[in-house]
């Protein structure tokens, strides 16, 4: 039986990922090198990936760059893209629907408490989530199942009573590696890359209620 789902936050309510990406090219572009899209994807949703932005542009430049005026750079940057935060297409419905319908509600990130509250607050959903499952919280982030289990735990649910709603590799491979049935709905960052391993895959959250959701995942 269906009793909790539990969401990603970047990419997945809101996409952050993009404005990150986006700030990042820019400041790349400003010491006279490119950052490809395909390299950036590989740390998309984890924080465990070893990949560093800071030392790969060192590594393209031959040396080394003022990383202070650089993050306040790309900081202040990404703060202009994100504007005002927006959360993606059926989110909201979807928290509706799932109060409505008494589930609980959980949040599994790789960010920060920090970043995680930052966001929530900004769109005024802090109070729908029980659980704040974040990075800071566990020894391993995603593709490893740390995140999803701390959720789980936090919840006292099973595995098979709870879906995940993710937006990458990263994010899904860290769900079913937690047994859950795990939704995808990729954002522009991320509808390239291979989200196959998901249990269901959409282009938004308006495509399906949960209650069509759990009926397609059997709980």
């Amino acid at each position: 039986m269906l009793k909790a789902v539990i969401f990603d936050l970047d990419g997945t309510i809101l996409d952050t990922e993009t404005p990150e990406f986006v700030s990042w090219q820019e400041a790349y572009a400003a010491h006279g090198v490119s950052l490809a899209q395909a390299v950036w994807s590989k740390a998309i949703g984890t924080s465990d990936s070893g990949w560093d932005p800071y030392v790969h542009l060192e590594t393209l430049l031959g040396g080394p760059v003022d990383r202070a005026t650089l993050r306040s750079a790309q900081h202040a940057r990404f703060d202009e893209l994100m504007g005002v935060a927006e959360p993606r297409g059926g989110v909201v419905a979807w928290l509706d629907e799932a109060r409505d319908l008494g589930l609980r509600l959980g949040l599994a990130s790789t960010s920060s408490a920090a970043w995680v509250l930052r966001f929530l607050d900004a769109l005024e959903l802090r109070d729908r989530f029980e659980v704040l499952a974040t990075g800071d919280r566990v020894a391993h982030s995603k593709p490893a199942p740390d995140l999803y289990e701390l959720a789980l735990a936090d919840l006292g649910m099973r595995a098979d009573e709870a879906i995940a709603v993710e937006d990458s590799p990263n994010g899904v491979a860290s769900a079913k590696a937690a047994g859950l049935f795990c939704v995808a709905v990729p954002n522009p960052l991320t509808a390239d890359l291979p989200l196959g391993s998901a249990d269901l895959l959409l282009g938004s959250l308006t495509e399906r209620s949960i209650e069509e959701v759990k009926e397609i995942a059997g709980l």
